[in-house]
């Protein structure tokens, strides 16, 4: 132990010393990179849709075909952008976490055998 009463390199529990690592580092960066912006976009968009429904009851009534209303219409893109954003993350994570992240484990595990 340091003087400071922090842990020296080395020192401290395996879990500490593997979310310092280099590896977990930069898996936790590429994930924060997908994930703030990927929210912040939703978020907007669905804030779009509150604020177009609260200001605009006039816009959002508006007949697309039949009762398929403009605010019916977005509401739907809604769910059908949750799901886009799912599938874009599953294959995000697939390409670029996962491997990193089981590349982490198995160290983890060779260390502790």
């Amino acid at each position: 132990m340091s003087t400071t009463g922090e842990p020296l390199p080395g020192e401290g529990n395996a879990f500490e010393r593997i979310q310092a690592s280099p590896e977990f580092v930069e898996l936790r960066r590429k994930l924060r990179r997908f994930i703030f912006p990927m929210s912040a976009v939703f978020l907007i968009w669905y804030l779009l849709y509150v604020l177009l429904a609260a200001y605009e009851p006039a816009f959002m009534s508006i007949k697309l075909a039949g009762n398929l209303t403009v605010g019916l219409f977005i509401g739907v893109l809604q769910f059908i952008s949750t799901f886009v954003i799912t599938t874009v993350y599953v294959r995000y994570a697939n390409k670029n976490l996962d491997p990193a992240a089981k590349e982490i484990r198995e160290r983890i595990e060779r260390s502790q055998a």
